[in-house]
């Protein structure tokens, strides 16, 4: 007679279950990227400063904001590329102390040409540190572990924006200074976190005569990733509407700009209270069909807000596309964890986070452009088509035997490739000890 499977007990405890069984390294890497993101105070008020307090146009203040973008575009490729060779603790380290002395330089300067130069540092060193710091965490977790893993970074991210917003507009009342030279100083502790307690975790140079063929072609020739990564690019574009047309949108209406900032700390208080028990709701979930759900959720909820003009409808709208984003953020980063060879983690990493950073250059700009020559209706009915496009598109390349079995081969969650099967096994049968402490 068949056995029923019990019910997996969901009750809640504490720790929460998807917080447990990680290791060490991991929560050192999340407290200095909690710690970094609650000292983010500059970020919420550089535009003040440069307008209200330095007498910048807003012309030359959009100038200086996007080269943090474009500093940020870079580290990800020159990140990415220095955690495979010179180490991922070494870049994080650089890259946090880059981004502080800069943060610092970009307080205090008053020529207009090292404001420019300081910014671009600024998303230079930020840019560097994120891909370092995803390899690091791949490294050290099994590929099961992964989505969680990254969803608790994002918890962190969003944790640290919300309450660093807060405190910042009670510290500018002591000068815009104060905040640029806090920021540094956090960014720094973030650092020095890093440097005593966080371990080099590269794999070394794999043995001659087991590396794959498939595991030597470089980033951009593995076209099924640059194609995941351009349709990351265009879920990103949707998504970076939230700041710029949506706000001008909200403007035209009547709406006030408090209004406007109800709906960013809407957005942030649903990732911190809700980012955990999803990512429980759909861990071991085919990270395909998540991705597709993601899209989807962007999509209608940017597309349907052609029909927003209430408050409410505002707020139901933000719960949609927040939903979609607290789904992506981490199944993206685990699948392109789990797309790289070990060797190359830091690049694929870093690849995918320049589809990010290129689309907060672009996105602003692009909706701003769209809203002029067609109106708004275009804009949000486009959304709604890019966010549907990203979400099929995901499900046919990451769904595809050809994704999947790449993925496995390399440690991921799809099926074993034929020739790996006998080793996949053994490697099981090692982790399984290892789990239960009696591993030689």
């Amino acid at each position: 007679m068949r056995t029923v499977p019990a019910r997996q007990d969901r009750r809640w405890t504490w720790p929460p279950a998807v917080a447990r069984g990680l290791p060490p390294v991991f929560w050192w890497i999340w407290a200095g990227l909690l710690v970094n993101w609650l000292g983010a105070f500059a970020g919420p008020m550089l535009a003040f400063s440069l307008t209200a307090h330095r007498g910048y146009s807003a012309s030359a203040t959009g100038f200086v904001i996007s080269l943090l973008g474009v500093g940020a575009l870079a580290g990800n490729a020159l990140g990415g590329l220095l955690a495979d060779h010179a180490g991922r603790r070494r870049t994080l380290i650089a890259g946090h102390c880059c981004s502080a002395a800069s943060m610092a330089l970009l307080g205090l300067a008053q020529e207009r040409w090292t404001v420019a130069a300081a910014a671009f540092a600024v998303g230079l060193g930020s840019g560097a540190a994120r891909p370092a710091a995803g390899a690091a965490l791949a490294d050290v977790l099994p590929a099961r572990d992964r989505q969680r893993a990254f969803a608790l970074n994002y918890w962190a991210v969003n944790a640290g924006t919300a309450i660093a917003s807060v405190l910042a507009g009670l510290m500018v009342v002591y000068g815009y200074t104060l905040l640029f030279l806090a920021d540094a100083a956090a960014t720094l502790l973030c650092a020095l976190l890093v440097w005593a307690k966080v371990p080099e975790t590269r794999p070394g140079p794999p043995a001659r005569g087991t590396v794959r063929q498939q595991d030597t072609v470089p980033v951009r020739k593995d076209r099924l990733f640059v194609l995941f990564v351009l349709l990351t690019a265009v879920f990103a574009v949707v998504f970076e509407q939230r700041s710029g047309a949506l706000a001008m949108v909200m403007a035209q209406q009547g709406h006030s700009p408090a209004l406007f900032s109800m709906v960013n700390a809407l957005n942030a208080l649903l990732v911190v209270v809700l980012q955990i028990p999803l990512t429980r709701l759909v861990e071991g979930r085919a990270r395909d069909r998540v991705l597709l759900v993601a899209g989807l959720l962007a999509g209608a909820g940017f597309g349907l807000t052609a029909f927003a003009h209430s408050p409410a409808a505002y707020a139901g709208l933000v719960v949609v596309w927040t939903l979609g984003e607290m789904l992506q953020a981490p199944a993206g980063s685990a699948v392109t964890a789990e797309r790289a060879p070990e060797h190359r983690r830091g690049r694929y990493l870093g690849a995918y986070g320049a589809a990010w950073s290129a689309a907060a250059f672009l996105g602003p700009a692009g909706g701003g452009w769209c809203l002029d020559q067609w109106g708004a209706p275009v804009l949000w009915a486009l959304c709604a088509v890019l966010g549907v496009a990203a979400g099929c598109g995901w499900l046919l390349i990451v769904g595809s035997k050809d994704f999947r079995t790449a993925s496995a081969v390399r440690g991921g969650s799809g099926p074993p490739h034929p020739e790996n099967h006998q080793e996949n096994h053994h490697e099981h049968h090692r982790e399984h000890h290892r789990e239960k402490g009696k591993a030689p």
